[in-house]
């Protein structure tokens, strides 16, 4: 159940990374209150997950998927570029993070 909860905080960080260009620095209500949300959101869910996870191990997945969501999230809702070497790093990260779930003890 702590792996479930550790990937949805980590969607949840995707959500609000990905938010964060919409609020326009925080002048614009609606899209500030979805994406403060999300933070707390994923910040809870990440404290949660990490009562049975290694704390190093689910900080690391947090930070993964949101850092793989923020990128293919750019890609695809803001149009960035995504070079092939850039599309390497983001799945070797993608990779480091199956690593780290296989080899968990938890």
């Amino acid at each position: 159940m702590a792996w479930f909860v550790l990937i949805v905080a980590g969607l949840l960080e995707v959500v609000w990374a990905l938010g964060l260009k919409y609020t326009d620095g925080f002048t614009r209500p609606l899209p500030s209150v979805i994406t403060g949300t999300a933070i707390a959101g994923s910040m809870l869910l990440l404290a949660r997950a990490a009562r049975t996870l290694p704390m190093g191990t689910a900080y690391a997945v947090w930070v993964g998927i949101g850092a793989v969501g923020a990128a293919v999230g750019g890609v695809v809702i803001f149009d960035e570029a995504m070079p092939p070497l850039r599309a390497v790093f983001v799945a070797l990260l993608v990779v480091s993070l199956i690593g780290l779930k296989l080899t968990s003890t938890a």
